[in-house]
């Protein structure tokens, strides 16, 4: 029974994803046979070859650029938009993890990386529930759990970081919101656990793991894995600044 489950467990998501994607492709597939498809036909051979390559790739703009108001759609009228939570990753709080989670992956994996970090991918971010200030840098795709997440004025997420709202923890599932104050900055390739608060103009350099439940006070910069209070003047850690993991 166990294996029967686990294998048709996925199968509703894996269906939300085709829902997801197959809705705006229906953008681009009329895209392309209403409007692109009879211009194509007035060429010569010669010019229809790149011409169809080019109007594929446009379709294909057109599916993505859709598919960043599908998904948070479907978010909205499945119960997407997260609480905090702690228990079994079987429930029905679970249940909208896992909705709100396909839902973010179908556009990471297959269009995000086009408009990031451009304003079409911080809409998306809103559109699902994450709040985003003024002069916000997002250079990343690797955020997960936007409902939960939060980016005051002036923060700046570094290329590739992953910023995430949950951790499993003793064979619970736990889903803590994110926090990161005015001018804060995520560095190149660092994580941001569930639970974690960075504050105002505080620096997690390049690399760096910062655990759970993690709180950054103002002004501080932090590295290293785990990641802790560092001295740049003198390159050392400081040992008597812990870090909270529940």
């Amino acid at each position: 029974m166990q294996r029967l489950l686990a294998l048709i467990g996925p199968l509703p998501f894996i269906a939300l994803a085709i829902a997801a994607a197959g809705l705006s492709l229906g953008t681009a597939v009329w895209l392309f046979d209403e409007i692109l498809a009879p211009m194509l036909a007035t060429f010569s051979s010669a010019w229809r070859y790149p011409l169809t390559g080019l109007a594929l790739a446009s379709s294909y703009f057109a599916y993505g650029l859709t598919l960043l108001l599908v998904a948070p759609l479907l978010n909205l009228l499945l119960g997407g938009r997260l609480q905090p939570y702690r228990g079994s990753a079987v429930s029905l709080m679970a249940l909208r993890w896992y909705v709100h989670c396909t839902l973010t992956l179908v556009v990471r994996y297959s269009f995000l990386e086009f408009v990031t970090p451009s304003p079409f991918a911080q809409l998306y971010y809103r559109l699902m529930g994450m709040k985003i200030g003024r002069n916000v840098t997002i250079n990343s795709t690797a955020i997960a759990d936007p409902s939960l997440i939060e980016m005051a004025d002036g923060v700046t997420i570094g290329g590739s970081a992953s910023v995430m709202a949950h951790y499993a923890q003793g064979g619970y599932l736990v889903i803590a919101p994110v926090r990161l104050g005015s001018g804060a900055t995520i560095g190149l390739r660092a994580i941001v656990m569930g639970g974690v608060e960075v504050g105002e103009k505080a620096k997690v350099l390049a690399g760096s793991f910062v655990l759970p439940n993690t709180r950054i006070p103002a002004g501080e910069t932090w590295a290293g894995i785990p990641a802790r209070r560092v001295d740049l003047e003198r390159g050392e850690a400081s040992p008597g600044n812990g870090v909270g993991a529940s």
